[in-house]
Order: C-alpha cells, then structure tokens, then sequence
C-alpha cells in the first residue's frame, strides 16, 4: 500500500491520547437499533421500512417501531424507542445516491426514553439534500467473547471522548497525525499470525451539519491490535479536522452482537484472507464484482435473513467516498448490495471499500 510507509512515519511522531474507561455493565450490546430511511421528505413520526429494521427494544415493546421525519432540507431524525442511551454509544451511516450524495451525523442523545439521532446529508459540492439513508446506532458494555468488537468516538483533536472494546484489552490510542488524519490503535482485537483480519467502518460526525466525510486511508495489524489511519476532508475535497466515528468488529455483526444475529457478514474489496468472512459460510465466501465504472456488486450467500442492514466506508487515499447505489435485494437467502464510489465532484470512479452486512436473526 503505497500509503502506508507515511502513515508508519506520521504514527512514530504522534502523541496517543488514551480515552477514560467506559462504564462497566453487562454483556454487549446493552442497546441497538438500525432501519433505512427510503423517503427522506416524509413528516416526523412516519414508521421507517419495518423490513429493513430492528432493535433491541423489540423483546419488551414488540408493537413499536423506529420512526424518523424531516427536520429542514437535508436534516432528517431517526428515533429508536425505548432505548434512551443519551450520547453514548456509536452511530454509522451510509448515504443511498446514484448521485454522490454523502451522509454525517450532526447531532444525537435522548427524547424522553427514546434514542434519537440526526442526520444530515450534502450533495456533491456540499450543499444539503434530501438523500436516503441507512442508519445503526449501538452502545455496548462488558467483556464478552467471542470475536471482536471495538467502537470509538474521535474528536478533532484525536482523543477519544468515549469508546468500548469486548475484549477487555483497554482504551484506543488516538492521535492526530496531520489535519484531517488521525490515528487509532485498536488494541486485543487481532488475531496474531492472520494478517488484516475484521473490518472496520467510519462516519462522520458535523455539530454543525456542515459537509464533512471520513474514511478508512489505511489498516494495519500490529501483533494483536489493529492500527487504522483514518482521513477526513470537506465539501472541497481538503483534508479537514472532523469527528467521527469507528467500528472494528470481527466474527460479530457490526452493532457488536455474538449469538444473533447468525445471518452476517463483511468484506474488503482490497484484500481477502480474514477480512472477508460469513457466519453462516466461514472465510472468503462472500464476493464483489465490478457492474460498471464505479458500481460494484457485493454478493453475500445465505444471510440475506429478514430484517437486515448494511453500510460501506471507502478505503483509501485523496477524496474519493463510497455509498450505496440503490437499495440492497436479499435474493432468496442470499444478500445483493449495490456499491457506487465517486471522485469528489460526484462522478462515478473506480475505488476500493469495506462493506458490512447483517440480519437481526
């Protein structure tokens, strides 16, 4: 990875914050909710696609479903019931654009005992639009094998404001290399002699709602931790000090669950080994083919099971970003995912990606 001996360089000179400890509490997750947003006009309220959603919730209030609504152009909130967490936890979305529209979250925390989260969404150039969305938002606690799974908030400066890992092994280190480059060293999730093994998803986060994007530059194992080199830019395609947020999970869903859901998934276009895994099907079953300039298929087998969801983070260097091209097809028992990746003027462009997968069940 031409990449990567500059980001080696960069990481010898950081200074690495380490984030206090999370609460401690009960196996993970505590709480978790994920849906789709196919409509991003309709009024605050409306019952999100209740085929492409769940949450932990469900078990004690089986008649409630997430809902979301409007908030101005752009600006759109998603409500999870019953799982009021404040700003704990981590939030991912993933933007559903044949046109390069890119998704943020710019605001999130309780509603009474209702978790909500704001999202905003830009088209190229950075402008607000109306842009469908698929969302996950979770919070985890304890230590509860087996697998990985880490989540961190970063801040502009590169410390951690909170953070959680299931293994146990203790607090991300977190640095800024350079404006808009951060560092975050992932420690206990690897898995010594396998190379890159997991995967890894990033998203920004704007108080503001101003235009930000992040992504994966870089990933690197480093005995049992896992290094991730994480790049922000702006509207303009610039390096830019952005929050974010990162998962690292690996042989668990992406919103950190063991048991169920038995129906998930991920892989790196870029590479293979343990980097592409399917629960239902071990290592390298699961498959990406190129459709057209910039479109990507994402085939997984067999765990495309009732109620699912799925996000992609781009990988790579310059200010190229990933997305979702239209809807996903569960197939049958298998799962279909559209990717697009644009060049910063919106325009569809060869790219590389880390993709995730799963089902509630």
């Amino acid at each position: 990875m031409r990449v990567r001996p500059l980001a080696l360089a960069l990481v010898a000179a950081v200074t690495v914050a380490v984030a206090p400890a999370p609460p401690a509490a009960a196996a993970t997750p505590d709480r978790w909710g994920f849906a789709a947003v196919w409509n991003p006009t309709v009024p605050a309220g409306t019952t999100l696609d209740t085929t492409r959603q769940w949450g932990s919730w469900r078990a004690a209030f089986p008649a409630l479903w997430a809902t979301g609504g409007k908030l101005a152009v752009g600006l759109f909130r998603v409500t999870f019931p019953q799982v009021a967490s404040g700003t704990r936890g981590t939030v991912h979305v993933t933007a559903v654009s044949r046109a390069g529209n890119y998704c943020e979250v710019f605001r999130w925390g309780s509603a009474g005992a209702d978790e909500i989260v704001d999202v905003a969404c830009h088209r190229p150039g950075g402008i607000l639009a109306d842009t469908p969305f698929t969302i996950m938002w979770s919070t985890s606690s304890g230590v509860f094998p087996p697998g990985a799974y880490a989540t961190a908030q970063v801040n502009t400066a590169g410390a951690a404001v909170q953070w959680y890992n299931s293994t146990g092994a203790g607090a991300p280190g977190t640095g800024l290399l350079t404006p808009g480059r951060y560092l975050v060293r992932i420690p206990g999730v690897g898995v010594v002699g396998a190379g890159l093994s997991g995967n890894v998803q990033v998203t920004a986060i704007q108080p503001n709602a101003v235009a930000r994007r992040c992504k994966v530059e870089s990933w690197s194992p480093v005995g049992l931790e896992i290094d991730v080199v994480v790049v922000c830019v702006n509207a303009a395609g610039a390096l830019t000090s952005t929050d974010f947020f990162i998962t690292y999970h690996r042989q668990r869903a992406v919103f950190g669950a063991v048991d169920v859901p038995k129906y998930f998934g991920y892989i790196w276009s870029a590479g293979g080994g343990q980097t592409n895994y399917n629960h239902q099907l071990g290592f390298g079953a699961n498959g990406v083919g190129m459709l057209a300039g910039g479109t990507y298929e994402v085939k997984y087998p067999q765990i495309g099971i009732r109620e699912t969801n799925t996000h992609v983070t781009a990988y790579g260097d310059g200010p190229n970003y990933c997305g979702l091209g239209q809807p996903w097809v569960n197939a049958g028992s298998d799962a279909l995912v559209n990717v697009m990746c644009f060049d910063n003027t919106g325009n569809p462009a060869n790219y590389r990606f880390l993709s995730t997968f799963t089902s509630r069940h």
